[in-house]
């Protein structure tokens, strides 16, 4: 049995490696917790739990049977139901039998797995901290063996680090693209701004009626702001070159 396990854990470490060497997203690596988890129990279902740092809250986000209105909504506390009690604790909880009556249970809307005989969860770890929970269930009555309790958090401690690093790469890209967004509308404001200038000088309007027919002949075109913008202002560049003294000399010459 030792020897089958040390297999087991072997290939699961082959498993992981690629899983992490391969660039996945964070829901990838999510499904491929539940496929593993699946293959080292033959459970009924498995779902994975992640801990936002931002809300405290531990939101449901993988699950082997489909459950579309709860992955990313439905959600508990730390200390909540035995998901809660594992990450508060850092501890695994194993139920063999009769696991809705553990004291520590909590029924969540929408979860039949919640109905299930028995039940184990683990948690996810990355450098020490609990970062998530891997929840197995069986429809009857069933012994984990310590192997098994053992792969499923074998699967844990590997798979957290990986959860973890590409958790961060999202944010870091999701706070890229923020800094982009916000560079894009500075940049269109300074844009509108100039162009308002400009209309304010040649029709001689307010800095709000310049505003209004800017907008309205945005909506006219069906053209961004921006673009009009742009066009006003090349425009006004052209028309302020071709007026300046020797510029059709130059252009003679040029020819």
């Amino acid at each position: 049995m030792a020897m089958e396990t040390n297999t087991s854990q072997v290939s699961l470490l082959h498993r992981i490696s690629s899983i992490v060497s391969s660039n996945r997203s964070v829901d990838e690596m999510l499904g491929e917790i539940v496929g593993m988890t699946v293959q080292v129990t033959g459970c009924d279902a498995c779902l994975v739990y992640l801990l936002e740092q931002n809300s405290g809250e531990i939101v449901l986000r993988a699950s082997q049977v489909p459950h579309a209105a709860e992955i990313g909504h439905l959600s508990m506390t730390i200390g909540q139901g035995v998901t809660g009690w594992v990450v508060e604790n850092k501890s695994v909880v194993v139920l063999a039998e009769n696991a809705p009556n553990d004291k520590r249970f909590m029924r969540l809307p929408g979860l039949v797995e919640d109905t299930y005989e028995a039940f184990c969860s683990v948690p996810l770890i990355a450098v020490g901290e609990v970062i998530g929970v891997i929840n197995v269930h069986h429809k009857e009555r069933h012994d984990h063996s310590p192997e098994e309790v053992s792969l499923i958090t074998f699967i844990g401690e590997q798979m957290g680090g990986a959860i973890a690093r590409a958790r961060l790469e999202d944010e870091n890209a999701r706070l890229m693209e923020e800094t982009q967004e916000m560079k894009r509308q500075l940049e269109t404001r300074k844009l509108v701004e100039r162009a308002k200038g400009i209309l304010q000088y040649k029709f001689n309007l307010t800095e709000e009626e310049a505003y209004l027919r800017l907008r309205n002949e945005s909506r006219r075109l069906r053209r961004p702001m921006r673009d009009l913008a742009e066009a006003i202002i090349l425009t006004e560049d052209l028309a302020r070159k071709a007026s300046e003294p020797g510029t059709l000399d130059r252009d003679v010459e040029g020819d």
